[in-house]
């Protein structure tokens, strides 16, 4: 009769995750994650093949957890771009390495699903993507800057977060009839 399973790949990604919470990526270690489930190094390894392998199931939860909180957010850009800055401040460490290479690139394509349907209900799909990056790449810089302490000017902080918002997403507006390729030509 074999031996029960004393623990679960779920379980092993969320003591790993609250490693990464608690420490950052240094934290999580294949003994402190074994310890942590109540099992030994060696029977971890019978379901986690190496450190990265467990790093990139870590970013991989968290990357489906902020997709979650996008596709929460409806089609309002704005509501988007605050859910993902909430992310952010309550995990960064995971935050962070949503842009480490150790999440799989599909699987972070999939947290920009929502942003790509909505900034194509702004601007149409020919423009979507680039709209999308427009605002990925200003909150995303923002976010990091605001988390690394960058911000040294004084001010608030939320209220420049929304002033963002309401001008960047403001600005995004369907071409004008004239600058739109005619169907079926």
């Amino acid at each position: 009769m074999p031996t029960p399973e004393r623990t679960s790949i779920g379980e092993i990604v969320d003591e790993a995750t609250r490693l990464l919470d608690a420490g950052g990526p240094a934290a999580v270690t294949m003994q402190a994650v074994a310890s942590a489930v109540g099992v030994k190094a060696p029977s971890l390894y019978k379901r986690v093949r190496d450190r990265d392998a467990l790093l990139a199931m870590v970013g991989a939860a968290a990357a489906d957890d902020l997709a979650r909180l996008l596709s929460d957010a409806g089609q309002d850009l704005g509501a988007m771009l605050a859910a993902f800055r909430r992310f952010a401040h309550a995990r960064p460490e995971a935050f962070r390495l949503l842009f480490t290479t150790a999440v799989d690139p599909d699987r972070l394509a999939a947290t920009s699903e929502p942003v790509l349907r909505a900034a194509a209900s702004l601007v149409g799909d020919e423009q979507a993507l680039a709209a999308a990056r427009l605002v990925t790449a200003w909150a995303t810089g923002f976010v990091t800057m605001e988390l690394a302490g960058a911000f040294r000017l004084g001010g608030d902080l939320d209220e420049a977060f929304a002033y963002g918002i309401r001008h960047l997403v403001g600005s995004l507006v369907p071409p004008p009839e004239a600058e739109r390729p005619a169907h079926g030509s």
